[in-house]
């Protein structure tokens, strides 16, 4: 028989007792693809199969005429349903990939963030390679652990007492503020390779995620160098089929204790967890662009809950998000103190700040790249050292402008964005590649074009010529360089690309700050900042000389911190900020978009908690449709644009719950907390003529509201009528 008709509402999850051939039914999580069929599903388990199809297993199954992939949930006795079950087709695998701890954490991220499970385990299981999953145990056998010692650590006043309490296996919590490390062994990466050591002395393994694969390499670096080979195992995108699987089932059996990796490495199997470590939480690396858009951040604070591990968030920036964790106690900060933040950073200065500044260079404040830029590049340069210059664009000339109106150029055939790819180079379209060699304004007529934005390539060009005789090296999104060697140059990098350079960079200019203050987007400044402090961290300290100059205005707060170096004040700041005006992550806020009549009917069917407030129903920016009112009116049932009238509108309510609970991490939720109940098809199901939800109303009461539900808003969220935009996904905060 089919699948879909013998559902069962199981639990979804298995413990030791189940794995017996005694136990006739299989309860299997079928790779449907459809939302509404996210649940397991009851198949016999032939006798031939019994031993084999253990919990975690990988199965085939005949679901709806075809055969599907599926997992082994769990063993049962009996089945609820009234009739004979459809036998399991295969077990794949006898290799029981998907451990206990695996599909809790998919259950809860997939009812966190509105999705199915099958598409978070997706990411979490890597596909079954045949050949790796026969080879024989083989490998370097890891020495003895040495003792734990703190070391770097110690420049901080509350770190030796945080390895203290992971190598007493106990759970704190830290948000770590990084000094400047400057590429250095000592710096970050020792940080927490030192923090797993404490785990893993134990007898616990420990986990840590990182923004990419550069990040990778230093910690991989780190944790060979103080653990020695066979302790900890590094994933992945860049490895290949084999390599990835590989490593993934020596983390799940045991042969290692510590896993370290990139985004998808949140949801990797280590057994008896103790540590958790986020690298820079704020970077958008962390958030997983695929369905159902989870975020490492609160995919690790929902696994530290459940498993009971301790908590490591660091970074040189400060995001809202720890600053939130710090305020309501459920983190402690470890931070150093001033003397020893002055003595390791470099001198931060903004161009035309002062009048002395501006009278040496009355256009310091107008020009993009002024004198005291070109100063700070040369004597850089004289000291014998790179020298950074970070660019927000990438490209020649992204963008261009009809020079007499001011219009934004555009494509003829498509509408597009039209920029330069080069030197004496027609424009061309960014969207569909077609040249515009005689391009005339849509507005003025005019033939005559000048760029508002210049990118990475026309600055090498630019200061190439500046600098003649020295050498000019480019890393961008297309050729990222992972390290420059301790020479004179010039390195041109775009943001999030700079190359680290051994011994630091003699100076840094951090150009068109304007460019990231002016992004469309609620976290701008946070991110701006962010930006600054990871170019300028790369820099030599003060004492050695070294020095940034930020080419952005001077009032602008993100500026301020940056050259007071005060990330942690900013943070609380701008958190206050978001908390007094109920945006993420002061809220939580969930986005419903259909016709009226749809999205009034399932808020009225949604079981909101008390706390909710719903804002609207308000037309979509797009929908060209007059407000929603009652019956008749416009909008409304049977009025124009609304259901049941000439045309319906396209809507939008938000419910928020604002305020903030204070208070220590709980202790975790029982197994089984989280599972979605049976047979009920879920709020917000895409359907003709329906409602859609972007991350669904019923997930407010049914999900705890813990501290560990931290916000997550994509990068391209902002504000919109003070609350939520277009772009700001589902629910983008926390209570």
């Amino acid at each position: 028989m089919a699948g879909p008709e013998l559902e069962t509402p199981a639990t979804g999850h298995h413990s030791a007792d189940d794995q017996t051939v005694d136990l006739p039914v299989a309860r299997v999580l079928v790779d449907t693809g459809l939302a509404h069929l996210d649940r397991p599903f009851d198949y016999a388990v032939p006798a031939e199969l019994a031993e084999a199809a253990q919990p975690g297993v990988r199965v085939k199954v005949r679901f709806a005429g075809r055969d599907r992939p599926g997992f082994v949930l769990a063993r049962a006795a009996t089945s609820d349903v009234g009739r004979a079950l459809a036998p399991l087709r295969t077990v794949v695998s006898p290799e029981p990939v998907l451990t206990p701890e695996v599909a809790e954490l998919a259950e809860a991220v997939a009812a966190r963030y509105a999705g199915t499970v099958a598409d978070v385990l997706r990411t979490a299981v890597p596909p079954r390679h045949a050949r790796v999953e026969a080879e024989e145990r083989t490998g370097v056998e890891p020495v003895p652990l040495p003792p734990v010692e703190p070391g770097p650590w110690e420049r901080y006043p509350a770190g030796p007492g945080f390895i203290r309490a992971v190598a007493r296996s106990e759970r704190p919590a830290a948000s770590l503020t990084l000094l400047p490390d400057q590429g250095r062994s000592n710096g970050w990466p020792e940080l927490f390779a030192r923090a797993a050591h404490a785990a893993a002395a134990t007898g616990r393994g420990a986990l840590v995620v990182v923004p990419d694969h550069r990040d990778l390499e230093r910690l991989d670096a780190a944790l060979t160098t103080l653990l020695g080979l066979g302790r900890h195992v590094a994933l992945s995108a860049e490895l290949g089929p084999a390599e990835r699987y590989r490593r993934f089932l020596a983390a799940l059996r045991g042969r290692v204790s510590i896993v370290v990796g990139t985004r998808a490495a949140a949801l990797a199997p280590v057994h008896r967890l103790g540590l958790i470590g986020c690298l820079d939480d704020g970077d958008d690396l962390h958030a997983e662009p695929r369905a159902p858009g989870w975020h490492v951040r609160e995919v690790l604070l929902r696994r530290a809950a459940l498993e009971g591990a301790a908590v490591l968030l660091a970074g040189t920036a400060t995001s809202t998000e720890r600053a939130r964790l710090v305020a309501t106690g459920w983190a402690t900060p470890v931070r150093a103190d001033r003397a020893t933040v002055r003595a390791a950073v470099p001198r931060v200065g903004v161009a035309g700040a002062s009048d002395a500044q501006l009278a040496r260079d009355p256009y310091a404040g107008a020009s993009r790249v002024p004198r005291e830029a070109l100063e700070t590049l040369r004597d850089g340069l004289a000291a014998g050292a790179p020298v950074l210059v970070q660019v927000p664009r990438r490209g020649y000339l992204p963008t261009l402008v009809c020079a007499d109106c001011g219009t934004r150029a555009r494509c003829r055939n498509c509408g597009g964005p039209l920029g330069q790819g080069g030197a004496r180079r027609a424009p061309v379209c960014r969207w569909c590649g077609r040249t515009a060699p005689s391009w005339e304004c849509s507005e003025c007529s005019g033939h005559r074009w000048r760029a508002p934005v210049v990118g990475a390539d026309r600055t090498a060009e630019e200061l190439g010529r500046a600098f003649p005789q020295v050498l000019v090296r480019h890393s961008a999104a297309d050729h990222v360089l992972t390290r420059v060697p301790p020479e004179p140059a010039l390195v041109i990098a775009t943001v999030g690309a700079e190359p680290v350079a051994d011994g630091g960079y003699a100076a840094a200019v951090l150009l068109d700050g304007w460019a990231l203050l002016a992004r469309p987007d609620l976290r701008a400044d946070e991110e701006a900042l962010r930006r600054w402090m990871a170019a300028a961290a790369l820099v030599r300290p003060a004492v050695e000389g070294g020095r940034v100059l930020l080419v952005a205005d001077p009032a602008a707060r993100p500026v301020q911190a940056l050259v007071a170096w005060d990330p942690d004040t900013f943070a609380e700041r701008e958190y206050a900020d978001r908390l007094s005006t109920r945006l993420p992550p002061g809220s939580r806020l969930a986005t419903l978009e259909g016709s009226s009549e749809a999205v009034l009917d399932l808020i009225a069917a949604s079981r909101l908690p008390e706390p909710v407030e719903v804002l609207g129903p308000t037309p979509l920016p797009d929908s060209g449709r007059g407000e929603p009112t009652g019956p008749g009116g416009p909008g409304g049932p049977g009025g124009p644009g609304g259901p049941g009238g000439p045309g319906e509108a396209a809507v939008r309510a938000i419910a928020a719950v604002a305020g903030d609970r204070a208070g220590r991490r709980p202790a975790g939720r029982r197994r089984g907390a989280l599972r979605r109940e049976g047979a009920r098809q879920r709020p917000g199901t895409a359907r003709s003529g329906g409602a859609r939800l972007r991350r669904p109303l019923d997930n407010l009461s049914r999900c705890p509201l813990l501290p560990s539900d931290v916000a997550t808003s994509t990068p391209s969220s902002s504000t919109s009528a003070g609350y939520c935009s277009p772009g700001t996904r589902g629910i983008s905060s926390t209570t």
